[in-house]
């Protein structure tokens, strides 16, 4: 199974995304996190169009665009057309999921459930068949640098293994306290997509960072 690391902005240094999004480019990962958060689905807020927009055209890297916001349906078309390659939302920011994944594949991009620590994995089973990418996050969604939660390897290990059950070659992402320790507990539990923020954008070597999560 090949691991996907998506580097996570939210620790980049927003002084300067440009040279920080090249310097990602360099170490080799292989996707772009980029999380939108509107203070009310979650506490935080972070960045939205016009700095997806910008890091768009500063990359050919897929932009992998977390939605932490309430009613996500409304922003689908427009992050699609700014770019997204993954446009992942909350189950349980949604009044119909399946209505939003429909939404995201009309636009052209792929659609991603992600689920709270507190939400059970059995919850995205409906979506199973519909959907491109799970995210399973590993902190409390809303801030960086959080404590990756081992009680979340049990979530991650239920959902591939009904996957598995179904043939469905699914892509499980985790985004929370992913690290090179961290790293090998997901991998092992059948996640293939591994979000990090802190642990890359504050090693002086990204690349062996980068690296170490693989």
């Amino acid at each position: 199974m090949k691991t996907i690391v998506s580097a996570s902005l939210l620790s980049a240094d927003f002084a300067e995304l440009g040279r920080e999004v090249r310097r990602a480019e360099n170490a080799a990962a292989d996707w772009i996190h980029f999380d939108v958060m509107d203070g009310m689905f979650v506490p935080s807020i972070s960045f939205g169009e016009p700095v997806l927009k910008s890091v768009s055209q500063l990359t050919s890297l897929p932009l992998d665009v977390h939605l932490m916001i309430c009613d996500p349906i409304r922003y689908v078309s427009r992050y699609a057309k700014l770019g997204a390659s993954y446009i992942t939302f909350h189950l349980e920011a949604a009044d119909s999921p399946a209505q939003v994944i429909s939404a995201i594949h009309d636009c052209g991009a792929k659609a991603g459930i992600s689920i709270k620590p507190s939400t059970d994995a059995r919850e995205v089973f409906e979506y199973l068949d519909i959907v491109d990418m799970i995210l399973v996050m590993t902190v409390e969604p809303g801030f960086g640098g959080q404590s990756f939660m081992d009680g979340m390897l049990r979530k991650i290990r239920i959902i591939r293994e009904e996957c598995d059950r179904r043939g469905l070659d699914m892509l499980i992402e985790t985004d929370g306290g992913i690290n090179e320790k961290t790293a090998s507990l997901v991998r092992e539990n059948g996640c293939n997509v591994l979000v990090s923020g802190s642990y890359l954008f504050g090693a002086e070597d990204m690349k062996s960072a980068v690296d170490s999560l693989r």
